[in-house]
């Protein structure tokens, strides 16, 4: 089975041979990481523990609080996805510098059910769970960048990245 991913930078939306493409996260070989906290997720606490570690995370780059409010909910929105959707999963976090600019990414990982139509899951208004919070396609436009990366059956691991101004 081949992986479908999804990937968003400065607004273009292409799917994407997993396996004909490095992640652009981590194989750019210009990413330097400064900081790394990963935070398993399992229940509704463990959504405030990643947003808290997330927001402080972000605050020591020199987000302003907007951003940092716009970085806290996508966290929150990705964690929130694990819990409802896989049931436990992890979200990591880290620090990056590339060149003169220095970011926050955002991954979230699950052994879940996984997205079977990444792009209606990426559609404003479709939830399967009738929430109505932001979801995926919230996170999508709170973020500079975005990739998901989903089997069905095997999980889903959603990147998102977060450049400071």
């Amino acid at each position: 089975m081949r992986t479908r991913k999804l990937l968003l930078v400065d607004g273009e939306c292409d799917p994407v041979d997993a396996h004909a493409q490095p992640d652009r996260f981590t194989a750019n070989g210009r990413d330097r990481v400064l900081e790394e906290i990963a935070v398993q997720i399992h229940c509704d606490t463990d959504i405030v523990a990643a947003r808290q570690k997330g927001r402080v995370l972000a605050a020591s780059l020199g987000f302003s609080s907007s951003e940092l409010t716009l970085i806290a909910t996508a966290i929150s929105e990705l964690a929130r996805n694990i819990v409802l959707y896989a049931k436990q999963g992890e979200i990591v976090l880290r620090l990056y510098e590339r060149g003169e600019q220095r970011g926050v990414m955002v991954r979230a990982r699950d052994n879940g059910p996984g997205i079977p139509d990444i792009r209606r899951a990426l559609q404003g208004g479709f939830s399967t769970s009738r929430s109505l919070g932001l979801g995926l396609p919230g996170v999508r436009r709170l973020m500079d960048e975005f990739e998901i990366d989903s089997r069905v059956g095997q999980g889903t691991t959603v990147t998102a990245r977060k450049w400071r101004r």
